[in-house]
């Protein structure tokens, strides 16, 4: 059959399966990748519980996923630099740390969510 490229269900189900691997490799491989997923893990039911309508408990919940989706990315990059040899470069080690302040960046929008929400 050849190099077929999959379209409709079967890509989203191929695409799903790739995404699961991901997760799978980041939850085991990444220690702050399984940091933050456990507090998200813990956060997400107090957001429920603190937000006083939907919006706030999808910003509270929502700012709790995007430090999840960033911490993904950087280590995607983390990996694809390592990938490429252990020497040290002057690009890598500002990939590597352009990475690492997305993630802080992250973070900080999360915690001002949830100091705003929480004292408004």
């Amino acid at each position: 059959m050849g190099n077929q490229t999959h379209k409709g269900w079967r890509r989203l189900l191929n695409a799903a399966g790739y995404s699961w691997a991901g997760l799978k490799a980041a939850w085991r491989n990444e220690e702050a990748f399984r940091q933050e997923g456990l507090l998200c893990a813990s956060l997400v039911p107090v957001a429920l519980w603190l937000g006083d309508n939907a919006v706030e408990r999808a910003l509270l919940i929502g700012s709790l996923l995007l430090v999840m989706m960033v911490e993904l990315l950087n280590s995607a990059i983390e990996a694809a630099i390592d990938r490429i040899g252990p020497e040290r470069h002057e690009l890598s080690g500002r990939a590597k740390d352009i990475g690492s302040a997305a993630v802080f960046i992250a973070l900080l929008n999360a915690a001002m969510v949830w100091v705003m929400i929480l004292l408004s």
